[in-house]
């Protein structure tokens, strides 16, 4: 079966004012709709990839065969990581974590202003395009990652809980170069419901031995 691009769970303007309209529509339909559409492409005449999940895709990309290998790393990290990257915003959201994530992150962290200082900093200092990420390690610690262009954290052993997409078509309309005050803003967005369903989901991925 073909991928799907999945719609957006509120309007492209429902971000205001900290990711515009034009922003969110160019980003979903353009850039993660180009994702989907290169994805299927690489995928034709493998019937045998055709019927894994994303998720599959992601997690045995290293026994990929090498001719589709390179696709589905960018077309498929980028369908993965923006299929996720919608959900963990919402209107009207944002302020402090709430529940067993709050918790997590005063553990690890001490609290919530190092954790985003920490977070921006990753996502300010990373070089080029890509996304920054919370993640439970294959040791099961919760880690602070950043990775290039569509990397995916699942292809690392890793399951992602939380991410900021720092590639320049996700703010340059908005904030031009400023990517740390988009960085600042993105807060005012971020799902914490979603966030700690994934801090969930995450205890019950298996534990591997290796970061």
């Amino acid at each position: 079966m073909s991928f799907e691009l999945p719609p957006l769970p509120y309007a492209n303007d429902a971000l205001e004012p900290y990711i515009d309209a034009q922003t969110m529509q160019i980003h979903h339909q353009m850039h993660h709709g180009t994702y989907v559409n290169k994805l299927n492409a690489a995928l034709e005449g493998h019937p045998e990839l055709q019927s894994k999940t994303l998720d599959a895709l992601m997690r045995e990309l290293s026994a990929l065969p090498p001719p589709v290998r390179s696709a589905v790393r960018n077309h498929g990290g980028g369908h993965y990581n923006h299929s996720i990257f919608w959900t963990l915003m919402a209107p009207n959201a944002g302020g402090e974590p709430t529940g067993a994530i709050a918790a997590a992150i005063g553990d690890l962290f001490g609290d919530f202003e190092n954790f985003k200082r920490r977070f921006n900093d990753a996502g300010t200092n990373h070089f080029g395009s890509g996304f920054v990420w919370l993640v439970r390690t294959g040791e099961g610690k919760l880690e602070i990652v950043s990775l290039p262009n569509q990397d995916n954290p699942l292809s690392d052993g890793h399951f992602p809980i939380l991410c900021n997409d720092v590639w320049e078509h996700a703010y340059y309309l908005k904030y031009q170069s400023r990517r740390a005050e988009y960085l600042k803003q993105w807060w005012n967005t971020v799902n914490w419901e979603i966030v700690n369903h994934r801090l969930a989901a995450a205890a019950h991925q298996p534990v591997t031995g290796a970061g």
